[in-house]
């Protein structure tokens, strides 16, 4: 009898799963679509989670290897979140920002700024990432009109950067394909080069790389005018990008620019924030940047509620007050700023990365970065690169020339297609498979994601033997 229930289970949970692809193709337009299947597409389905892992439609178990999108730090189905959610949605579901507030946002903001470096003891609260860049670079803008600088408002970011998916944030980004078929404010942004040591030019050492690049920004300073820029944003490690972790001396270096230029540094901490490098704020604690204002979003809440926010120096807010417009408006606002839900599950979230796993991810991170290292033994793999709990496995056809299979774009989605028949899902970007599991992640679990990694990867190189796509 337990079989047969166990049977009917599954072709339950299948027949969901093909009803769910079905309609999806119908009615549901994907993120990041690409024309030819806009409108018309399904992906894969998933039922539900706990703790590290997934269960698809067919009721095979995953690990969840991207923690969603970076985001799920305290694992799924965390019955703490889940009923502090509840309770705050009881009490208080929603108040209007524009003229009321709420404890639990009070209460988080105070939390925050306990935590940030510096000076930056003020939170704007947003609805995610996106909306957190598109408010640092609003308040940048109306910074520099308030103090009666109108042209200092271009941008600098930098090649290999995401910063988001509203028109102003995404004109920043300078991934691989992101801004092929798509516009951007152009006129106010300028692209400098990826911190990427892998990339850097042949015989360079990463010292001189990292020289090459503070010359670069110094130079597009000196060009522009700092009477013309407004801000730098750049993420502490490129997340998307493939988890670029910059040379050690090289982000101080551009802070230290940015200062003595009146430039806004703004760090945006959308992944990194909030557990991934073992910190609830990298910029200084990891990286030793004292930026302007930090954006932040995904593990705040650890996925279970869209929440962001922006912390801002108390500096800025002081050269506000004291200027000669005291009734200047900042006109930017969201429905959902400050959400009473949203902070409440922030605030317990905080509680749990402070209660150990913090900690935790102090600990296990260097094993994990190891763990995967090992995987450069590969002959397909270029290089296994990343900090604390996020990392990438970055494919190249060979070691000399470094080139990143150019005649399989694929091959990232090959590797996770492998890997999810072995139980693990992969975050793939190209050449490029990036790993950033739960937190709450063992030494164990690590091993299990590496063993299914290596194979993932290696039948991926038989693939490409057998298509002639690869020689390796």
């Amino acid at each position: 009898m337990a079989a047969l229930e166990k049977l009917d289970t599954a072709g339950q949970e299948f027949r969901a799963g093909h009803d769910a692809t079905e309609r999806a193709e119908r009615h549901l337009m994907q993120p990041w679509p690409t024309a030819g299947q806009i409108g018309a597409e399904a992906r894969t389905f998933i039922d539900s989670g706990d703790g590290i892992y997934i269960t698809g439609a067919n009721g095979e178990r995953l690990i969840d290897g991207p923690a969603g999108m970076w985001c799920v730090n305290l694992g799924h189905r965390r019955a703490e979140l889940a009923d502090v959610m509840r309770d705050q949605a009881m009490q208080l579901s929603y108040n209007t920002p524009w003229y009321t507030m709420n404890e639990p946002s009070v209460a988080l903001a105070e939390r925050l700024a306990a935590h940030a470096p510096g000076d930056l003891n003020h939170v704007f609260f947003t609805t995610g990432g996106t909306s957190a860049v598109e408010t640092a670079l609003r308040f940048m803008q109306f910074y520099n009109n308030v103090r009666g600088r109108p042209e200092k408002k271009m941008i600098l970011s930098r090649a290999g950067a995401y910063h988001g998916a509203s028109y102003l944030s995404a004109s920043l980004n300078g991934r691989p394909r992101d801004r092929d078929w798509m516009d951007g404010a152009d006129s106010l942004v300028v692209k400098l080069s990826s911190p990427n040591p892998f990339r850097r030019p042949a015989g360079m050492s990463v010292a001189a790389f990292s020289d090459f690049l503070v010359d670069e920004f110094s130079q597009t300073v000196a060009r522009l005018g700092a009477d013309k820029i407004g801000a730098f944003v750049g993420e502490p490690v490129q997340a998307s990008g493939g988890v670029i972790v910059p040379p050690d001396d090289y982000l101080p270096r551009v802070a230290q620019i940015c200062r003595d230029n009146g430039i806004l540094y703004i760090s945006d901490e959308v992944v990194t924030a909030f557990g991934r490098l073992g910190h609830i704020f990298a910029s200084q604690d990891v990286f030793g940047v004292e930026p302007d204002m930090i954006t932040f979003a995904k593990g705040v809440t650890s996925g279970y509620f869209p929440l962001g926010g922006v912390m801002i120096s108390d500096r800025l807010m002081e050269e506000l007050r004291r200027s000669n417009h005291p009734d200047a408006m900042f006109a930017h606002g969201l429905t959902y700023s400050s959400h009473p839900v949203g902070c409440a599950v922030a605030l317990k979230n905080l509680d749990l990365l402070e209660d150990g796993v913090l900690d935790h991810v102090r600990d296990v991170g260097p094993y994990f970065q190891a763990q995967l290292k090992a995987l450069e033994d590969l002959p397909l793999v270029g290089e296994v690169r990343g900090l604390g709990l996020m990392a990438c496995i970055e494919c190249v056809a060979d070691r000399d020339s470094m080139n990143p299979l150019k005649l399989d774009n694929e091959v990232g989605k090959r590797i996770d297609a492998h890997c999810q028949e072995l139980g693990l899902l992969v975050r793939p970007l190209i050449n490029m498979c990036v790993m950033s599991p739960p937190l709450i992640i063992t030494k164990d679990q690590i091993d299990d994601m590496v063993r299914i990694l290596r194979e993932g990867i290696s039948r991926t190189m038989v693939d490409l033997r057998k298509e002639g796509l690869w020689r390796g």
